[in-house]
């Protein structure tokens, strides 16, 4: 039996922790992949995973499992250099996109990167929620803010700037906070996936402190988020890729600049077994070149901001 073969069901096993699962995405029985991971562990004199509700490394297997890792991509890397040679990617790649950044400027980028590689099968989803690439089998996902999972290879694509900003009309009406105590006399909307206790968490004198505001509406969704704030309902904290537009269109105002919360990067991650991939790696880049460093909305917010 093809030794490396075994290697790649043992990895996908290990990467999915299903047998049942590595079989569905390698495309073969579940009894092959059992017979292969069996071949492995009889010939190794060693058993290398740990069967139940969910399978698992043994310690035995952890060893074995990075020296698969390196020895695949190795072989990935030689396949790589005759497919890079002749200006080929080719296959199919699953990505996970956060909605409001996906609908507002990855929607027409990734249509543009589907052209420019015509042999290559995208499969994107939008979703807010961090998708496992393990357990729900993505090639990679786009990422804002912090990275917590070290297990993942992350590509840094761009600075992710946050900003407080409410409406022209709402300021006129309630006025302009000047300091952070001054949010506890204005309203204001919180979104949910970074503010679940009603706090604003923002620096001030090189440390974070919360300040407590009074909700007007709380959401999952980046575009309510913006919406609202343009309504007039309070203020809000928005990514500039959002923001970036309506103030320039006159619907949205900065407020506290020198409070602005903290942002993160903009990033893609994939998993380990992965970092070779050329169909990752052309992502990355594409990605890079058309958003830019600073990016796109940025550089339009400072040309527009200029005196």
């Amino acid at each position: 039996m093809n030794k490396l073969s075994e290697m790649h069901s043992f990895v996908t096993v290990a990467d999915t922790g299903s047998i049942s699962e590595a079989a569905r995405r390698l495309g073969t029985a579940k009894s092959m992949v059992c017979q292969r991971i069996q071949q492995l562990e009889k010939r190794l004199g060693s058993i290398l995973l740990e069967r139940g509700r969910q399978t698992r490394l043994t310690e035995s297997g952890e060893v074995f499992y990075r020296h698969c890792i390196s020895i695949l991509a190795d072989v990935e890397d030689a396949e790589n250099a005759v497919l890079t040679s002749q200006s080929t990617v080719r296959g199919s790649l699953r990505i996970a996109v956060p909605m409001a950044f996906g609908m507002r400027y990855l929607t027409p980028i990734l249509s543009s990167f589907a052209r420019q590689y015509p042999e290559l099968e995208l499969d994107v989803e939008f979703d807010d929620r961090r998708v496992n690439l393990h357990e729900e089998g993505f090639d990679a996902a786009v990422r804002i803010g912090e990275l917590p999972d070290s297990s993942l290879v992350a590509k840094t694509i761009t600075p992710n700037r946050h900003i407080i900003c409410a409406s022209p009309d709402y300021l006129s009406a309630h006025g302009t906070p000047n300091i952070p105590q001054d949010l506890a006399q204005h309203y204001a909307m919180l979104y949910v996936n970074r503010e679940p206790h009603g706090m604003w968490t923002l620096p001030v004198n090189n440390t974070l402190e919360s300040f407590r505001v009074r909700c007007r509406m709380r959401t999952n969704c980046g575009h309510q988020l913006m919406e609202a704030a343009k309504a007039g309902l309070g203020l809000a904290i928005l990514p500039t890729f959002l923001a970036a537009q309506a103030i320039v269109d006159g619907e949205l105002r900065e407020v506290l600049e020198p409070y602005a919360p903290r942002g993160g990067n903009i990033s893609v991650v994939y998993r380990q077994s992965q970092r070779t991939s050329p169909k990752l790696r052309v992502l990355g880049s594409f990605l890079s070149e058309q958003i830019g460093n600073p990016p796109i909305w940025d550089q339009m917010l400072a040309a527009h901001l200029q005196p």
